[in-house]
């Protein structure tokens, strides 16, 4: 079996209760091995010789009351390979533990402090750990691009020691997902890529973009300049409309919004997100 050699970040936001895992690796489709959350239960990363039974078994125990010590303990008790494991753990009160078996290859190790588990494997060193957990702390934006503020931190000091190929990025919330029907807030990877750190802090944009809440401050109502500018970007963009904002024009810009992706940050009645006025700009040319 090859070794998932990783570096991860596990926390939660105290501000939201958000439960998230970043990690990044030399080795394929990292996030299809390391990351593992359920929203108000715990977020885990299981890495090295990866047992991907750690996670589900960790919230089971979890969702029994089981104390999260006592999970530590349990995850390796029922396991014969424990000395290859590395994993970290966060729960949903903030409480955090991480593990560094004494067979994983160095440099290994991490650290577990409140709300936040960061370990690695096979890494340039400690120094790797250092920046993950730095980088989190001295960035002062939301969640999700605090723990990649971590994960290029660790990457820039030198992260797995054999170079780059994958990242990912788990963020859990309660009816977070996409329609409300799922927990994963954010869902992003990067398979296979040269750099794949800052390609996921690109992917992260986007999802802003296409997903994100308008700021009070950025809703226009759609009426002299800025229907003017509407009316050009949709001219630009092939629609044919009149001089005026009328129906034709709100159907052309809802033609439009959905071919660009946007159509979840159109509001209701003659108004308009600045950030979507914006990028129908820029992409139509007009």
């Amino acid at each position: 079996m090859r070794p998932v050699a990783t570096f991860s970040l596990v926390a939660r936001d105290p501000d939201t209760g958000d439960l998230g895992v970043a990690t990044a690796s030399k080795f394929l489709a990292v996030g299809a091995v390391v990351p593992y959350a359920i929203a108000d239960v715990a977020a885990i990363a299981t890495q090295s010789y990866a047992n991907t039974a750690y996670g589900p078994r960790a919230i089971d125990m979890l969702l029994a009351g089981v104390p999260i010590a006592l999970v530590d303990q349990a995850l390796r008790a029922g396991d014969e390979h424990a000395a290859q494991r590395q994993y970290g753990v966060v729960d949903a009160d903030g409480g955090s533990i991480t593990f560094t078996g004494d067979g994983c290859h160095p440099w290994a190790g991490g650290v577990a402090k409140p709300g936040l588990a960061a370990q690695g494997n096979l890494l340039a060193g400690p120094q790797v750990i250092d920046a993950l957990v730095a980088g989190f702390a001295s960035h002062a934006g939301p969640f999700p691009e605090r723990l990649l503020a971590g994960l290029l931190a660790a990457d820039r000091a030198g992260g797995d020691a054999r170079g780059r190929q994958s990242a990912a990025l788990l963020v859990v919330r309660e009816e977070g997902g996409y329609g409300g029907f799922n927990d994963r807030y954010v869902d992003l990877r990067v398979d296979d890529d040269p750099d794949p750190v800052p390609r996921l802090q690109g992917l992260l944009a986007l999802q802003r973009l296409y997903f994100g809440e308008p700021r009070p401050d950025d809703v226009l109502p759609i009426e002299g300049e800025v229907a003017a500018r509407l009316l050009a970007l949709l001219r630009a963009a092939g629609h044919d409309v009149g001089a005026a904002w009328d129906a034709a024009a709100r159907a052309a810009l809802a033609a439009l919004a959905g071919r660009e992706n946007v159509e979840e940050r159109l509001l209701e009645g003659d108004r308009v997100d600045r950030v979507v006025l914006e990028h129908l700009e820029r992409v139509s040319g007009g």
